[in-house]
Parts: C-alpha cells; structure tokens; sequence
C-alpha cells in the first residue's frame, strides 16, 4: 500500500498549490489598485482634477514676483508691529517709556520637534506616575503579608504548645478561641 511518505507529499503538494493560487490572487489585488476607473458619467471631472493637479506640480513657489513678496514681508512686519507696544508713563517722559507684548496676535504653531517633546515630557510623567503606584501597591501588599505572617505565626505558638507529657495544652488554645471570638463581635 501507499505509506506515510506519499501521504506526506500530497499534503505538501497541496500547500504549494494553495500557496501559488493565494499569490495569483493578491498580484491582481495589486493591478487593481493601481489602474484608475472611473464611472462613465463622471469621467471628465476626474480627468479635469488630475490636470489641475499636474499643473500645480509644474508650478514652482519661485515663480511668485518679487513684488508679492515685498507686500507679504511688509505685511509680517505691520502685524508684529501691533502685537508691541509703547505705554508712556503719565508725565510724557521718554525715557521711562515701557515696551510690551500683546497677546492679541496669533499664537505660532509648535514645531513638530516641540510637540514631540511635550509628548515625550507627558510620556515620562505617566510612567513616572505609574511606577510610583506600583511601588505603593507593592509596599502596602508587603506589609499585608508580613502582618499576616506575624498573626499565623502567633497562633502557630500558641496552638502547638504542648505539656509536660506532650499533650496539646487546651487552655491556651481554648483562650485563643474566646480572643478570636471577642475580636469578631
């Protein structure tokens, strides 16, 4: 008959099989992906968008006149101007004159290597935080186990203490009941 060899080839026969007919299949997911259909009805705004597009690409920022970047610059300077301003003291004397800073301009973003600092400040205030509790969760258990251990130890002493003859000495044990007794109630 056939044994455990052939038996073992079919089954790795039928793996490479499998495995060629999931690669066939994810190659014409990858086709698919990159060919742009577009509904019929809808086509010549699709096109339209996609020549937009390329002609914003051929576009240079150099291209903007020299004149536009003069209004720009002036008007960056014209607004940092309002943010600063002169308060003179009552008497009119120049020289005591104050300069500050308003706030009623825009705020400037954050860079993105601010933000990731901030991030990471928060990041190691959590941890720092959490590894704090875990400490005092871990004291506290410790403490637990270690008044457990005192009490089991105590009542270990006193319910094996036995007499002259070796016996279990009732009274003591008897007396521990009625304090374990009295502590309940």
């Amino acid at each position: 008959g056939r044994g455990f060899a052939f038996r073992r080839k079919q089954k790795i026969e039928q793996q490479y099989r499998k495995l060629l007919k999931k690669r066939r299949h994810v190659d014409s997911q990858q086709d698919d992906q990159f060919t742009d259909t577009y509904p019929e009805h809808l086509k010549h705004l699709y096109l339209a968008e996609e020549e937009k597009l390329k002609r914003r690409r051929r576009t240079p920022d150099d291209s903007v006149p020299s004149e536009e970047k003069l209004n720009k610059a002036a008007d960056f300077v014209d607004d940092t101007m309002r943010r600063h301003c002169t308060v003179l003291p009552p008497d009119g004397d120049e020289n005591k004159a104050t300069i500050f800073f308003g706030t009623q301009g825009k705020f400037k973003n954050k860079t993105s290597n601010q933000k990731a600092k901030e991030e990471y400040e928060k990041i190691k205030a959590e941890r720092a935080r959490r590894k704090e509790e875990a400490e005092k969760r871990k004291q506290q258990r410790e403490e637990a186990q270690r008044l457990y251990k005192q009490k089991k130890m105590e009542a270990y002493k006193i319910l094996s203490k036995k007499t002259k003859k070796g016996q279990p000495n009732l009274n003591l044990q008897v007396e521990f009941l009625l304090q374990k007794i009295q502590q309940n109630t």
